[in-house]
This record gives C-alpha cells, structure tokens and sequence, in this order.
C-alpha cells in the first residue's frame, strides 16, 4: 500500500512539473478557455451608428483636434494613429484600419452623388457582397474624420496615401437637421454640414476584421 501511495505522488509530481513546463512557454494557461485574448484588439472605437446632430454637437468629437471654426462645422485633423493594411478580398479592395478595427472601401464611388443616391450606391454594394461583406455603409461624422491626417499625404489632400484621391470629400450618414448631412472634406481639412442635394463622394466602412 505504501508503494503505491508512493507512486501516486511521483506521477502527481510529474504531471505538476510537466503543466509547469507547459506554463512557463506559454502552451498551457486554464485561464484561456480557447478565448481569442491574444488577437488583436482596436486601440480606439469610435461610434458606427448614424444619428443627427447640430453644429454644437458635433464640435465634442472625440479623437480631434479642432484649429478653427465656422458656422458650417469646423476645421482640423484627427489625433489617431492609424495602422492601415490594404488587401483584396473577392478581387474588391479594402483598407483596414487595425487602429480602429474599420474596414474601408479603398477607392469608393467615382462619381459625386447627392446623399439620398449616396445611400442607395452602398445599398447596391450590399446587395452584390463588396469583398464578401453586405453591412456596407455610410461613416459616422467620427468614423469619416479619423481619417483626416495633420498634413497632406495624397496629393493635395489631408488623407493618407493607401486611399484613392479622387474621393476628396465625403458623405457622412449622420443628420444636421432636416434636409441637411455631414460632410468630410480632406481638401480644405473640414467637417461640415451640406444640403442633401449637394453632390458629394462616397466611401463606405463597415466593422473590420479585429471586431
């Protein structure tokens, strides 16, 4: 009898050196459960939802560093620092952002459109599965002016060089009242409100891959 109990502390003892082996390499942590802890987590969120707001209101952006302001909205850059991939998914090109876990059309509509038709061109994205995804849509005024960078990085815009040039100003889905929109300008460095029957680009985002 004393041999076995013996014996069953010598394969305790193994059994508690080899999990300690484990541990110390990083192969064996209980605390894990399979959880994805390890991936890559965004390092700001910033608001995806759509909603109306005055020109007061949307001054408190997060994330932005306003230099001047007018009756329209205001001017300046964002205060992020972005950690841009561009990859094709499907033979549609995307640009994500690990920064804030967005994924972006790359290069978006060609063509200027008011905001009712702007809303219907990311409809017709979603009803062909740009890149595999069909929750397309418009950016939040935050989303659209996290891309604007401190100087110019594309020509003679204030956006980086991963996105095409011709989008220089975009629709936002956000609401200044009635019968008006937020717009992001990356020519003049500006958020400000347009008339829905003005003609703006588009460049549609949706949750990205570190969501």
């Amino acid at each position: 009898m004393k041999r076995m109990i013996n014996k069953r502390n010598i394969s305790v003892l193994y059994i508690l050196f080899i999990i300690a082996i484990l541990s110390a390499i990083g192969l064996f942590n209980p605390d894990e459960s399979g959880s994805n802890d390890n991936q890559p987590k965004p390092q700001v969120n910033l608001r995806g939802i759509s909603k109306d707001f005055s020109v007061k209101e949307i001054e408190s952006i997060p994330d932005f560093l306003m230099r001047d302001k007018d009756n329209w909205g205001f001017f300046g850059h964002s205060t992020i620092r972005h950690d841009y991939e561009v990859k094709r998914i499907n033979k549609d090109k995307v640009v994500i952002d690990h920064a804030t876990g967005l994924m972006w059309h790359q290069h978006g509509a060609m063509n200027d459109m008011n905001w009712n038709k702007a809303k219907e061109w990311v409809d017709g994205l979603n009803i062909r599965a740009y890149a595999g995804y069909s929750d397309w849509r418009l950016p939040t005024v935050e989303e659209a002016a996290s891309l604007m960078e401190p100087e110019k990085k594309n020509g003679v815009l204030f956006i980086d060089s991963v996105f095409y040039s011709i989008q220089a100003w975009i629709w936002t889905g956000d609401k200044c009242g009635s019968g008006k929109a937020w717009s992001v300008n990356y020519k003049r460095g500006q958020v400000a409100w347009h008339f829905i029957v003005i003609e703006n680009y588009v460049r549609p985002v949706r949750l990205g891959l570190d969501r």
